[in-house]
C-alpha cells in the first residue's frame, strides 16, 4: 500500500477479496472514480483529478500501480508497464474478459455508492484502465463510464484491435444500464494512437449505438511537449486553452459526468 501524499486528497484504505489498496479522496458531490494511466498517479493525472473535484464531484483515485506524484518519464512508464504485464491483476491480452483488478474496482464502486448515495457512480479510465469503466457496469452502480484512450487488450491482431476487454456478460449489463437507467458511454482517443486503434471505437459504435459518444482528435492538436505518439487526451497531451480540441474533450468529459450523475445538471453549470 502506498502512503505517499496526494496534495489536496485524503488517503484511505479499501479491502476486498483479501487485497487492500490506498484510495485518495477529495471533494463533494456524486462519486467519480479516476483510474490512473501508466505509469501511475503522475502530476498530470493528479491535475485531472483536481479538475473533476472542482467540477463538483467526490473524487476517489485508487492506487493501482506506480508511485503517487512521481513525474512521468518514458523509463518510468516502461518499468511500470513491464510489471503490469506480468502481474496477476492485469490481463493485457484478454479480449472478452476484464482484468481481475476490475473485481476490486467494482467492489469499491459499490462501497462508495453505499457511502454517498446518488444516482450512480462515474468512472474515468485511461490507457491500461481505459476500458475498465465499461466492465464496471456489471455488478456495480457505474452509470457514467469514460474510456480515455482504452488500450487493453494490446491491439495485437485484428480481433484484439476491436476488442473491448470486457466479457459478454459485462457488455450485456452495459446495455441493461443504458436501457433501464439512462446510462451512457463516452470515449476519447487521438486518431493516430497505435495503442488505441480506430477499430475499437467502431466496435463501440456498433455495439451501443446512440448511447456511445466517441471523440477522436487529430494528432496535430496534441500538446507537442508530450511524449510521442500522442496518447493521453486528458493529461500529458492536453492543451488547456479554450478552443483547443483536447480542452473541449476535457470539458465534454465533465459535462458528461454532470449529465448522468446529477439529477439537475443545469444547477452546477
Amino acid at each position: 500500500m502506498s502512503t505517499k501524499a496526494l496534495p489536496g486528497f485524503i488517503p484511505e484504505h479499501f479491502t476486498h477479496g483479501g487485497e487492500t489498496r490506498t484510495v485518495f479522496r477529495a471533494g463533494e458531490g456524486p462519486v467519480v472514480i479516476v483510474m490512473t494511466e501508466v505509469p501511475g498517479i503522475t502530476p498530470a493525472v493528479h491535475q485531472f483529478a483536481c479538475r473533476v473535484r472542482d467540477a463538483g464531484f467526490t473524487v476517489y483515485v485508487p492506487q493501482l500501480f506506480g508511485t503517487p506524484m512521481k513525474d512521468f518519464s518514458l523509463a518510468y512508464a516502461a518499468r511500470t508497464l513491464s510489471r503490469v504485464c506480468i502481474s496477476k491483476t492485469f490481463r493485457v491480452l484478454a479480449s472478452r474478459e476484464s482484468s481481475p483488478i476490475v473485481d476490486w474496482l467494482r467492489a469499491l464502486a459499490r462501497h462508495l455508492h453505499d457511502r454517498h448515495g446518488g444516482a450512480g457512480v462515474g468512472a474515468v479510465g485511461m490507457c491500461l484502465t481505459g476500458n475498465f469503466g465499461l466492465a464496471m457496469m456489471l455488478d456495480a452502480p457505474v452509470i457514467a463510464p469514460v474510456l480515455s484512450q482504452p488500450s487493453l487488450p494490446f491491439p495485437i491482431g485484428a480481433d484484439r484491435r476491436q476488442a473491448l476487454h470486457a466479457s459478454d456478460v459485462a457488455v450485456a449489463a452495459a446495455h441493461q444500464k443504458i436501457d433501464q437507467e439512462g446510462a451512457g458511454i463516452l470515449a476519447l482517443r487521438f486518431k493516430g494512437d497505435p495503442a488505441c486503434p480506430g477499430e475499437r471505437f467502431e466496435r463501440l459504435r456498433r455495439e451501443f449505438g446512440d448511447a456511445f459518444e466517441g471523440i477522436e482528435i487529430d494528432d496535430k492538436h496534441a500538446n507537442p511537449e508530450g511524449p510521442k505518439p500522442p496518447h493521453s487526451v486528458l493529461t500529458n497531451h492536453l492543451i488547456d486553452k479554450q478552443g483547443e480540441p483536447t480542452r473541449e474533450a476535457l470539458d465534454r468529459t465533465l459535462a458528461f459526468l454532470r449529465t448522468h450523475l446529477y439529477a439537475d445538471a443545469a444547477s452546477i453549470q
